[in-house]
């Protein structure tokens, strides 16, 4: 006969052991809370700290802000970031705006349809602020 107290050991081993898969599987769904965004950005603050654009996220274009993560802001991308410059983020949505945790600089070609026509309207604007300038 099997002693009582072994089975009581295991049932608890079988506890610990579906507890621990059960945390794996809650921190990888908050890992996976990162959203990838497609932005066209309308406006960049002096110091780079954050950005103002038209987000693509979940399906429908919205204004947001976005506010990039340390690595982020360092990264060259970044640091010459303009107006009307296309990206794909990898992204956690908070109360402020978007925080960037990757950014990649995309053609405007690149773009989902519906940021397209945006980035095409912020360019043909940033070119006829400029052509006074070339003569």
């Amino acid at each position: 006969m099997t002693d009582p107290r072994d089975a009581i050991a295991r049932r608890n081993a079988v506890f610990a052991l579906m507890t621990c898969a059960s945390l794996v599987i809650l921190a990888a769904a908050v890992v996976s809370a990162q959203d990838t965004i497609f932005a066209v950005v309308t406006k960049v603050d002096k110091d780079k700290r954050q950005a103002t654009a038209q987000v693509l996220a979940g399906g429908a274009v919205a204004e947001s802000v976005l506010i990039p993560t340390d690595t982020v802001q360092d990264n060259l991308i970044w640091k010459k970031l303009e107006m009307c410059h296309s990206l794909k983020a990898e992204a956690t949505k908070t109360p402020e705006g978007y925080r960037i945790m990757s950014v990649k600089m995309l053609d405007a070609g690149m773009l989902p349809m519906s940021l397209q026509g945006i980035a095409g309207d912020c360019l043909l604007k940033k070119a006829l602020e400029f052509a006074p300038l070339v003569d």
